[in-house]
């Protein structure tokens, strides 16, 4: 499971950069149609809230798997070891249950139920630009169950007990 999650975020990292690309040059094209010609480019705008929206998903997905996602945890610290694993294993499942029910499963529904709807400034349809959501649950739904399995098994802490400690 670890040479897939390591293969799965090289994909993500490279994924996200070439989406950040895309990006950057979109939104500088726009600024010069805009500035310079005096004729603002309408698809750059709405591609950029595409890019924008993958992106966001992808790279969360990406920090997720990393267990780089904000985290307050001064009241766990504080629960004795198997407290921990038992409020990991819980906030775990919380989360597995999220992505299922909204972002898989709401994704879905949403991309089919817009999969014909057409955008005014791309020659799209928004059904498939709304894949994003299944696409970034599924990645998220697979590093939750990777964290599952590594918590349960005590190979990952509950608690990062690197990090610096939270002043209260």
């Amino acid at each position: 499971m670890t040479a897939v999650k390591n293969a799965l975020d090289r994909v993500l990292t490279v994924v996200c950069v070439v989406l950040f690309a895309a990006l950057v040059l979109d939104v500088s094209w726009q600024v010069f149609t805009r500035q310079v010609l005096a004729s603002p480019s309408g698809r750059s705008e709405e591609l950029a809230k595409y890019l924008f929206i993958w992106l966001g998903l992808f790279g969360a997905a990406l920090v997720f798997g990393e267990r780089g996602h904000i985290a307050v945890d001064v009241a766990v610290r504080r629960l004795p070891r198997p407290g921990q694993v038992a409020l990991a294993v819980l906030v775990q499942l919380a989360i597995l249950a999220f992505t299922g029910l909204a972002l898989i499963w709401g994704g879905i529904l949403v991309s089919w139920l817009a999969w014909e709807q057409n955008l005014t400034g791309l020659p799209i349809t928004v059904g498939p630009l709304y894949l994003a959501l299944p696409i970034s649950g599924v990645l998220i739904a697979f590093y939750t169950v990777g964290h599952l399995v590594r918590i349960l098994t005590g190979a990952e802490r509950p608690v990062d007990d690197d990090a610096e400690p939270e002043l209260v």
